[in-house]
């Protein structure tokens, strides 16, 4: 559903449309998904297409831009060259940017009432923003620099931007698309993603180039302070499965329509990349 919203808006051809839908390619679609649930809970699934298309296409823009040089300097993305080896550096630029004006483009384009895609578009921009994604990363670009490494509060908070933004605003997706809010699916996706975070830490230390499709253990060799270097492996893991229970207690209210969401929040902490 997503990817088919984001191939049907790419324009044509030419490099950098092709890295665009090279760089959607793959993933676990976790985002996405979430958009889809949050939208099944409120009977609107159906026009959760553009609105899963847009979180991904987000997403892998971020991706890339992250990869270049001037970045995380990688190599690997999801098994695969990251853009900018398999075309160029400038490629890889315009084509993250082109994802990013994409994204919003195809909320903005969804078959939702006005408020429902204002309310979709203001938020999906503050996630991504300085306030959100882009300050997180800010932060843990600063982080490898500075003459300290962070406190565990410190890294709370900037992966609560960096990868935590973009997670909870797909659990928000579904009301936000019935022109709700929701406490609870709010609970969930901050839990979520704090999990997510901390299983890409363990997965950094224990996990393969193969399996994860990226490099392992840079975090260690660049002796950046994460969750697995502050708790400890064990711990982290502990901390890791006390926020998956938080989260599947957060669905209570509603039920078994909610059980795939459980599911997803089990995955958060039982994959391989």
């Amino acid at each position: 559903m997503a990817r088919a919203a984001i191939a049907a808006a790419l324009p044509g051809q030419g490099a950098v449309a092709e890295a665009m839908g090279y760089a959607c390619e793959g993933g676990k679609g976790l985002r996405a998904l979430l958009v889809v649930e949050s939208a099944r809970l409120h009977g609107l699934e159906g026009k959760a297409g553009p609105v899963a298309g847009a979180i991904e296409a987000l997403h892998a823009y971020s991706l890339v831009h992250d990869d270049l040089p001037c970045m995380d300097d990688d190599d690997l993305r999801r098994g695969r060259p990251t853009v900018h080896r398999k075309w160029d550096e400038a490629t890889a630029v315009l084509a993250g940017d082109a994802l990013q004006s994409l994204a919003f483009g195809l909320v903005a384009g969804a078959d939702l009432p006005a408020g429902a895609r204002i309310a979709l578009v203001q938020s999906l921009s503050e996630a991504a923003g300085v306030a959100g994604m882009v300050g997180g990363q800010a932060a843990d670009i600063a982080a490898e620099t500075a003459q300290m490494p962070l406190t565990l509060p410190e890294i709370e908070a900037l992966q609560a931007g960096k990868t935590g933004a973009l997670i909870t605003w797909s659990a928000l997706a579904g009301p936000r698309m019935a022109g709700k809010e929701s406490a609870d699916l709010r609970h969930y996706g901050d839990a979520v993603g704090r999990a997510f975070q901390i299983f890409d830490d363990i997965l950094d230390v224990e996990g393969s180039a193969e399996a994860v499709g990226k490099a392992v253990g840079k975090d260690a060799a660049r002796g950046k302070a994460t969750f697995v270097s502050l708790l400890g492996l064990e711990p982290a893991r502990e901390r890791a499965e006390a926020l998956v229970a938080e989260a599947i207690a957060a669905l209570e209210p509603w039920g078994q329509e909610a059980e795939t969401l459980r599911e997803l929040a089990r995955f958060v902490i039982a994959r391989r990349s």
